[in-house]
């Protein structure tokens, strides 16, 4: 079932040779790297303010050709051209942060990653309702932010972000997840399993603002209807994925499976967790996207979602928030962003000096568990191909918050 709706947007069609198609595009967008980016003000002003104009379909094209190969040729592909031109980026930020031991200025950023072209800006045209931001920032009754929350991928440092902003009496008590407190469904963090109405009806009869959805999918079909501002952060796949099994298995919390081998075996439904997540595809957590037509289809759906989101983070990258986050919801103390949060701690205690995160995605790395170092070659590759969509997922999302923090105009790092 099709839930594409850009009026723009051409049928996806399976192209008489997909890897053709590809190379095609990455060696185009490889080329206009090597000339000079210019500055947004150097076009003139009625291709500024053209609705249409952007670069979100030809970024699309390039992901769907992704997703359209086999697992080992989309690691090997991404990692050989970097079409989303984030890994490059990725790399030389943590060189200059630990060169510098800081993290870098918006100026040292921008000489990494210049604003791109508009034609380049996969964030245009923008899909993002502005009002819904704008009503939340003022306050209007009833708004709230909907936190799709990837667990293990930043989703508590932003909701301690939220709880240094919003009044006490709009949050819900148990990690910004109202329907803990709604006793007619048991669990907490499940906002698929209510209707609109519910959520809305509840949410304005106990005055909370923000409501964090971990353990359920976004519905697109219905849940942008929300009177709400989106917002999400990613991590890179395998280092959420290892994250979580030592989180949940190694420091004993309900995981009793100490074999990474095993746990993975067993974890189906975190395979392409990311994608399905914002897909919401039919069979739900087991789906494995066996099919090129299934694997476009859900890549497509996952991406537009993803393009509605008002506030797209990568935790890599969360030092380099506060521009979006000040601008889009409003919130003034953006200490939380370079404050290690770590939920339920004292249950396992962590000795890495890494509470504070001076180096920006350097420090991230240092606190966390290097997958090629823990994980045998053989199951890095598996666990690397059985999140091989969300890779490219990762990628675009990353390079929508790269977009937003370096482009001043067209709803970039400010007010949309």
């Amino acid at each position: 079932m099709r839930r594409i709706t850009r009026s723009s947007r051409r049928p996806i069609g399976r192209s008489s040779s997909i890897r053709t198609t590809f190379f095609i595009l990455s060696f185009v967008a490889t080329c206009r790297l090597l000339q000079p980016t210019p500055t947004w003000m150097t076009y003139p002003s009625s291709l500024r303010a053209s609705p249409t104009s952007g670069g979100f379909q030809h970024y699309l094209d390039i992901a769907l050709d992704l997703a359209s190969l086999e697992p080992s040729e989309v690691l090997a592909t991404m990692e050989q051209i970097d079409p989303f031109q984030t890994k490059a980026f990725d790399i030389l930020l943590s060189q200059k942060e630990t060169a510098l031991k800081r993290t870098l200025t918006i100026d040292e950023i921008k000489d990494i990653f210049p604003c791109p072209r508009l034609d380049e800006r996969i964030t245009l045209p923008d899909a993002r309702v502005d009002q819904k931001a704008k009503d939340f920032r003022n306050g209007k009754h009833g708004t709230f932010l909907f936190f799709q929350h990837l667990r293990k991928a930043g989703g508590t440092n932003f909701c301690s972000l939220a709880e240094n902003n919003l009044p006490e009496k709009a949050q819900p008590a148990y990690y910004c997840m109202p329907d803990r407190e709604w006793k007619e469904k048991k669990g907490a963090g499940r906002l698929h399993s209510w209707s609109n109405e519910e959520i809305t009806t509840r949410m304005s009869k106990q005055g909370f603002r923000i409501a964090g959805n971990e353990w359920e999918y976004f519905d697109p079909s219905r849940h942008f209807d929300l009177p709400a501002v989106f917002a999400t952060s990613f991590r890179k796949p395998i280092d959420r994925a290892l994250s979580q099994f030592r989180f949940e298995c190694i420091e004993d919390r309900g995981c009793i499976i100490k074999d990474v081998h095993k746990w993975w075996e067993k974890r189906v439904d975190l395979w392409n967790v990311y994608t399905k997540t914002f897909a919401d595809p039919p069979g739900g957590a087991r789906n494995q996207f066996n099919g090129t037509e299934q694997r476009r289809e859900m890549m497509a759906t996952a991406i537009d979602t993803l393009s509605k989101f008002h506030i797209v983070l990568s935790m890599e990258w969360l030092a380099y928030a506060a521009p979006q986050v000040r601008s889009i919801l409003g919130f003034n103390d953006v200490s939380a962003l370079t404050t290690r949060v770590r939920p339920h701690i004292n249950q396992a205690k962590r000795d890495d000096r890494q509470e504070h995160n001076s180096l920006g995605s350097a420090s991230i790395k240092k606190a966390s568990w290097d997958p090629k170092e823990y994980l045998d070659a053989a199951q890095y590759k598996k666990m690397s191909e059985d999140l091989a969509l969300d890779e490219i997922l990762t990628e675009v999302a990353r390079r929508m918050f790269l977009e937003r923090l370096v482009c001043n105009d067209l709803g970039g790092g400010v007010a949309i």
